[in-house]
């Protein structure tokens, strides 16, 4: 994807949702004495595909303030990355590639990181424009947890994404202005 400029402020504003996110999804976590450390798993090898062009200056925004020498590994891992994904998909196969900027088990960009990896593991939900809601069961060690908890899963702790994600896209009118519908989806 072509770098997109972020202004100041649609930078302080994305930082100040993700900050919201973040604390959310500490108190859930919290709630549930859920943690990542010592997962046999690693979420930074799925394949996610939801995402804005906010979410992309942002993250842009981020690999600029890297030294130049690592932005140039990051670029020829994430080359390898599209082949790696594009190699599965036409196996018919979902892709399971680690994420080109995790550096020694760390996200390189840890501070602008995409939304999802920022809300992924524990549980959620979000209310679509059409009224429905839509919920998220967490990771699976979070469901093991909730399961050992809960007689039914929806009396856990979630996030509620919704209005999190209604300040996403106000954020993300700002910066692609009325013509956003024009615009290719992301991917």
């Amino acid at each position: 994807m072509k770098e997109l400029a972020l202004s100041e402020e649609l930078g302080e504003e994305i930082r100040k949702i993700y900050e919201a996110m973040e604390s959310e999804y500490d108190e859930v976590a919290k709630a549930l004495n859920f943690s990542c450390n010592n997962c046999p798993d690693n979420c930074c090898d799925s394949y996610f595909l939801h995402h804005t062009y906010t979410e992309w200056a942002y993250l842009w925004k981020g690999f600029r303030e890297l030294d130049k020498a690592i932005q140039q590994e990051l670029m020829a891992r994430s080359q390898q990355y599209l082949l790696e994904c594009a190699k599965a998909e036409a196996k018919g196969e979902r892709p399971q590639v680690m994420c080109p900027l995790i550096d020694d088990g760390r996200c390189s960009v840890y501070a602008h990181r995409l939304m999802v990896c920022r809300t992924h593991g524990v549980p959620a939900s979000m209310r679509r424009p059409d009224g429905q809601t839509l919920r998220f069961p967490g990771c699976f060690r979070c469901q093991g947890i909730v399961k050992k908890k809960f007689v039914h899963d929806s009396q856990a702790p979630h996030v509620e994404r919704t209005p999190l994600l209604q300040r996403l896209v106000a954020v993300e009118r700002k910066l692609m202005g009325e013509k956003l519908h024009l615009y290719p989806r992301v991917k």
